[in-house]
């Protein structure tokens, strides 16, 4: 679909029909992945962005190590090495000894980032709670989790990446 297309398809009551599923899949996690950053920024948290978000899922818990996080992450070691780098200048996590020893080092959440995490929580709740308003966001969830088990199967979640 060409932007000249989405563009005669917007408004009405009709908008997004016969568009492809992938370019409202697109559309929508980017259009409410925009406005959960924004609502983060307006109450102090301007400063993550949503990769920062997504390595503190993938650490809470017990935390993991940087090749782990990068696993997790679906980006190489170098560039979890950097996310875990940035967000330790900027106190959210920190590096302890591995509890298996050696030289490998755990990476831990600090308050900062759980305090983070629970802001953020609210936000997306509230946000999901609005456009509830609007949409069956129950509905879509289960039909969404549907499709990721049809394609990926029932063992997990499989790394979120950006493929364009």
């Amino acid at each position: 679909m060409t932007r000249e297309d989405a563009t005669k398809s917007g408004g009405g009551s009709g908008a997004g029909e016969g568009v492809e599923l992938t370019f409202l899949l697109g559309l929508g996690f980017q259009l409410v992945l925009g406005e959960f950053t924004r609502r983060l920024a307006e109450v102090g948290y301007g400063d993550l962005r949503p990769v920062h978000g997504m390595a503190f899922q993938a650490l809470k818990g017990r935390g993991a190590t940087a090749t782990e996080l990068a696993e997790r992450l679906g980006v190489t070691k170098q560039a979890a090495g950097q996310i875990v780098d940035d967000l330790e200048r900027r106190g959210y996590v920190r590096r302890e000894p591995h509890p298996e020893g050696g030289r490998r080092k755990l990476v831990v959440l600090t308050g900062a980032a759980r305090d983070h995490l629970a802001v953020a929580g609210r936000v997306l709740h509230e946000l999901e709670a609005e456009l509830a308003g609007s949409a069956d966001v129950g509905a879509l969830r289960r039909e969404l989790a549907r499709v990721v088990r049809t394609l990926h199967g029932e063992d997990g979640l499989p790394p979120l990446r950006p493929v364009w």
